[in-house]
């Protein structure tokens, strides 16, 4: 496999710089929320360089976080030490990660659009049944119109969100935040300027 053809390789590469690409501030919309989430253990899946795993550790949760991405994964070790917090980081695929069951007060899903149609049904169900009954979900990605811009995101219309997409995958849960929107993204260079997005908060039924 060449670096086009393999993930992995093209985010390794990415990474390695010492550079933060995606800046080393939490997601604005994952901030927003914080009245939503309680206290407790969460999950930051595909946290990449540890930008939210890291601003979770400063609010005093408990934090797991995980990226296939291994020099991701040493410079959000990296900024956790910069800020003296110490999140649990796993290198590893969503695939291979120990999603226990009823484990997470809050999962976290940050521009994790990397997933085709059918790997994102699967990664739904890892999600809905790693969260305690209670639990909360928060995703943030990037909306259909995506495609206009040039800003970020995995530029093929099926990894796109919109709100549909999102509430049937998380069917029965209550919803919190729904929201379409477009705003100017300042996440490191790229994530960059004007961008089609969509946040999605909700609870796990009792």
């Amino acid at each position: 496999m060449t670096a086009l053809t393999n993930p992995q390789a093209t985010w390794d590469r990415r990474f390695s710089t010492n550079e933060y690409i995606f800046g080393e501030e939490a997601n604005a919309f994952l901030v927003a929320q914080a009245a939503h989430f309680g206290r407790g253990h969460v999950l930051a899946l595909a946290d990449g360089e540890g930008r939210n795993s890291v601003w979770l550790a400063r609010q005093g949760f408990t934090v797991d976080a995980f990226d296939f991405s291994a020099p991701a994964v040493e410079k959000a070790r990296a900024l956790a030490t910069k800020h003296g917090v110490s999140p649990n980081f796993s290198c590893t695929s969503w695939q291979s990660f120990d999603w226990k069951p009823a484990h997470y007060d809050l999962v976290v899903g940050i521009f994790f659009q990397f997933a085709a149609p059918d790997e994102r049904s699967a990664l739904f169900d890892k999600i809905k049944r790693s969260l305690k009954p209670g639990g909360v979900v928060l995703i943030q990605g990037y909306g259909k119109n995506q495609l206009s811009y040039n800003t970020g995101g995995p530029g093929k219309l099926d990894r796109l969100y919109d709100e549909d997409l999102l509430r049937q995958g998380f069917a029965g849960y209550e919803e919190l935040v729904c929201e379409t929107y477009e705003t100017t993204l300042v996440e490191g260079t790229a994530h960059s300027g004007m961008s089609a997005l969509v946040g999605f908060v909700a609870r796990k039924p009792w």
